[in-house]
């Protein structure tokens, strides 16, 4: 296990705690994640856990997992939809952005590895 602290800054981040809790898998990224809120003064309560996929997916029957490219999605939804409502700013803007480029990265990687037919194995 391996507890993450990327996020911590303020208060309300300061209470969330994200555990990896598998061992790191084949190209060295970890698959499972346990993400804990400790409210002060209140109980702490398991908010989830985060699986991403383990292995190729060859075929639909191999998917087990989240895609970081799926979490991107997510991420992107949110922050546009700050940035339709009271919350639009600069930096929402600018993270927006950077949250749109990883996207475009993944998918381009991915896009070459089809092209060079490596797509769904465990080959670079």
């Amino acid at each position: 296990m391996r507890i993450i602290t990327d996020h911590k800054l303020n208060g309300l981040n300061d209470a969330i705690e994200i555990t990896a809790i598998d061992d790191p898998g084949p190209g060295g990224a970890n698959h499972n994640y346990c993400v804990v809120l400790h409210p002060p003064g209140r109980p702490s309560f398991h908010i989830g856990q985060v699986v991403f996929q383990n292995g190729p997916i060859a075929t639909p029957a191999d998917m087990n997992g989240l895609t970081n490219e799926a979490l991107l999605a997510v991420l992107i939804d949110r922050m546009r939809g700050f940035q339709s409502g009271q919350f639009k700013c600069r930096e929402n803007a600018i993270a927006l952005t950077h949250l749109e480029d990883a996207l475009h990265w993944l998918q381009h990687r991915t896009r070459q590895r089809m092209q060079r037919g490596v797509e769904g194995t465990l080959q670079p």
